[in-house]
C-alpha cells in the first residue's frame, strides 16, 4: 500500500502491517494447496495427501479467524474520538515534505494520532521537494495551530491552514470542470473563476492601452510568469492579467491550471449569455434588460449624445469630452458585466454596470436624462447587486456626489447596511453584503419574464 493510498484512508502506518501478517496467511495456503494439488496428479497417494491438504488448508483459515478478531483494522474503542462519522472542523492546510519513501506516511500517521481524517490530498512537486495539500476534517475541540505543531513535528515544513467548507468537498477535477463550464458561457466569469480556483487572491485586468491614456503595462510572454506570489498572464484581447496571494506562493500546478483557463477564454473569443428581461415600470412604459458588451459601442455613444453635460459629468467625474474613451473598457466583459435597459423602440436608455476592482466590486449607472426618474437605475442596480451576491462579493460601492440624488436614493433603496465617506470631494457609497438584499432582482440569466418596479422606489 502507498503513503498516497495510506493518507487518503488516514489509517496508521501499524495497520498495514496487519495487513501483510493476514496476506501471508492466505498465501501459505494457497501455496500449500497448489503444492498439494500438483502431488496429487502425480503420486499414487493422492487420497492421503488430499485429507492432509484439507486439514492444512481448515488450520490455515482458523489461524486467519483468530488474528482478524485479534487484530482488526479498527483502533481501540478508547482510541475512536469519540465523535460521530461526518461531524467535526474541515480545514484546508499546505505543507512540504521531504522528497523521499516514508515522508507522507509519517505526516499522516501524526495526524491519525491527533484524530484527524484525511478527505483528500494532491500533490505539487517541487524541485525541492513535494508541497502536499489537504482537506481534513478534525475534531471540533482541536484548534488549528495544534494540526500544524504535530504536522511539523512529523516534519512537514512551511505549513499554511485555514478553515474549509461544504464546497472544498468537491474534487479537484470536478471543480476545474464546473469553472471551465461556466468561463465558457460567459466571459466576465474568468476573475470570478481564477478567484474560486485560487483562493483568496487579488486578481486585476490592466488593458494593454488605458482608457485614461498613459503607457500599459509591461507584456508578458505568452506562457505568462510565475513568481512565488504573483503570476502573469497574458490577457486574450492583448493586456494583462495579474494575480497576487501573499500569503501563500503559487505552485507550477496552480499556474498551469489559471493559464489553461486564461487558454480557454481566449480560443471561445467574446461571448456573454444573450436572454432579456422585459418588465414594467410604475408609469407604464415597458423596457427590456439585458447584457451589453462591446457589440453595443456604437449604441452607447448614440445614448452619451442625448445626455445632458451635467448628466454625464455625475457619471464620470471629469470632462465631457472623454466619456466615450472609457465606454469601450466599460463593455468589456473582461471587466466585469454591463446590463442595459433598451426601450420599446430598441434604443438604449441606461447603463448598469458590475467592474471587478482587485478585491473591491464597483457599481455605476447612466440613465439618460428623459428616461431618469422613471425606476430605470433602480431596476438596474437591483439586478447588479444580486450578481454580486452571485459572484460572492463581500460588498459592492458607487462612486457619485452627494447631489445626485437618484444614485443615493438607488443606493437606500436596496434595504442593505450602508457606510458613507468623502474622499477627494466625491462621496462613495459601500453596501455590504453579507444581508439579504430586500429591493434586488433575482440574478440576471436567460429567463424572460416581466415585473412591476416595486412602488417608492425611484432613481
Amino acid at each position: 500500500m502507498s503513503d498516497v493510498t495510506r493518507a487518503r484512508h488516514g489509517r496508521p502506518v501499524h495497520h498495514w502491517r496487519r495487513d501483510v501478517v493476514e496476506l501471508a496467511a492466505l498465501f501459505t495456503a494457497v501455496a500449500v494447496a497448489d503444492g498439494v494439488a500438483n502431488l496429487i496428479g502425480h503420486g499414487p497417494d493422492g487420497p492421503a495427501l488430499l485429507v492432509i491438504s484439507a486439514l492444512a488448508l481448515v488450520a490455515t483459515a482458523a489461524f486467519h479467524t483468530w488474528w482478524a478478531r485479534r487484530h482488526g483494522h479498527a483502533p481501540p474503542a478508547d482510541d475512536t474520538g469519540a465523535r460521530p462519522a461526518g461531524t467535526g472542523t474541515l480545514w484546508r492546510m499546505r505543507t512540504t515534505v521531504r522528497d523521499e519513501p516514508g515522508s507522507l506516511a509519517s505526516l499522516c500517521a501524526a495526524l491519525a494520532g491527533r484524530h484527524v481524517d484525511i478527505l483528500s490530498l494532491q500533490t505539487h512537486p517541487l524541485a525541492e521537494g513535494t508541497v502536499d495539500e489537504f482537506l481534513l476534517r478534525a475534531p471540533a475541540e482541536l484548534e488549528g495551530s495544534a494540526i500544524t505543531r504535530a504536522v511539523s513535528l512529523a516534519g512537514g515544513a512551511g505549513t499554511w491552514i485555514e478553515r474549509a467548507d461544504a464546497h472544498d468537498l468537491v474534487d479537484v477535477p470536478t471543480r476545474v470542470l464546473g469553472l471551465a463550464a461556466r468561463t465558457a458561457v460567459d466571459a466576465a466569469e474568468l476573475p470570478l473563476a481564477l478567484r474560486q480556483l485560487l483562493g483568496r487572491c487579488t486578481i486585476r485586468s490592466l488593458p494593454a492601452r488605458p482608457a485614461g491614456g498613459g503607457p500599459g503595462p509591461q507584456p508578458v510572454p505568452a506562457d505568462g510568469m510565475l513568481e512565488d506570489t504573483v503570476m502573469r498572464l497574458r490577457a486574450p484581447e492583448g493586456g494583462v492579467i495579474t494575480v497576487e496571494r501573499p500569503y501563500l506562493p503559487f505552485t507550477p500546478t496552480e499556474f498551469a491550471r489559471a493559464r489553461a483557463l486564461v487558454e480557454l477564454d481566449a480560443r471561445l473569443g467574446p461571448r456573454i449569455p444573450r436572454g432579456e428581461d422585459v418588465l414594467t415600470l410604475p408609469e407604464g412604459n415597458a423596457i427590456t434588460v439585458r447584457r451589453a458588451d462591446t457589440g453595443d459601442l456604437a449604441v452607447a455613444r448614440r445614448m452619451h449624445e442625448r445626455c445632458s453635460a451635467r448628466t454625464l459629468s455625475m457619471r464620470y467625474h471629469g470632462p465631457v469630452g472623454d466619456a466615450d474613451r472609457y465606454l469601450n473598457h466599460l463593455l468589456s466583459p473582461r471587466f466585469g458585466r454591463t446590463l442595459a435597459a433598451q426601450s420599446a423602440s430598441g434604443r438604449i436608455v441606461g447603463l448598469g454596470h458590475l467592474l471587478w476592482d482587485g478585491d473591491e466590486t464597483e457599481v455605476a449607472l447612466l440613465v439618460e436624462d428623459e428616461w431618469q426618474h422613471r425606476g430605470v437605475g433602480t431596476e438596474l442596480l437591483g439586478r447588479l447587486v444580486a450578481m454580486a451576491v452571485e459572484a460572492g462579493c463581500a460588498s459592492v460601492y458607487a462612486v457619485t456626489q452627494a447631489s445626485n440624488t437618484g444614485m443615493v436614493a438607488a443606493m437606500r433603496g436596496l434595504g442593505l447596511p450602508l457606510d458613507y465617506q468623502i474622499e477627494e470631494g466625491t462621496l462613495v457609497i459601500t453596501a455590504r453584503l453579507d444581508a439579504a438584499p430586500a429591493a434586488t432582482r433575482p440574478p440576471y440569466d436567460d429567463r424572460r419574464e416581466t415585473h412591476q418596479s416595486p412602488a417608492g422606489l425611484r432613481d
